[in-house]
């Protein structure tokens, strides 16, 4: 058993110790808004935070996490379910087409902005290397400066 602290809440898991962060979140938890992509932390989709630092989950074992809290996209928002800023610039800059790999972004875009409240062009290009198939970067940028002024 490994203890998990997911979103705020305690859980025990009963899985592998060197089993991805990622299917535990998905298959054994439930959390299915970390997207798998490609199982080798090059695209993004599946980043979550890992004691406030984004992180690919798909190739963080379990054990690497035990006492750490863990974020998922399912728990950015607030607790009184008011949208986190990088989420609501994203409604507000019709940034999602397929949407597939937008929770790994929003949430490489919140560690981001948590670290670098006002980043640069230069700064979203070296921090945020997710990929989005749709191609929807100019609004991804959009987004972020706005949120960054949130």
């Amino acid at each position: 058993m490994v203890s998990l602290t997911i979103n705020g809440k305690p859980h025990q898991v009963d899985a592998d110790p060197r089993m991805p962060l990622l299917w535990v979140l998905r298959d054994t938890l439930g959390l299915t808004g970390t997207k798998y992509g490609c199982g080798i932390a090059q695209c993004g989709a599946c980043t979550v935070h890992i004691g406030g630092v984004a992180m690919r989950s798909c190739q963080v074992p379990l054990s690497q996490v035990a006492g750490k809290p863990v974020t998922t996209i399912e728990g950015l928002a607030g607790a009184d379910g008011r949208l986190h800023k990088v989420q609501q610039a994203w409604l507000d800059h019709d940034v999602p087409q397929c949407g597939y790999c937008q929770s790994g972004m929003i949430m490489a875009v919140a560690a981001l902005l948590k670290d670098k409240p006002h980043p640069s062009d230069a700064d979203i290009d070296g921090a945020i290397t997710n990929i989005c198939r749709c191609g929807t970067y100019q609004q991804v940028r959009q987004a972020i400066h706005a949120a960054a002024k949130a």
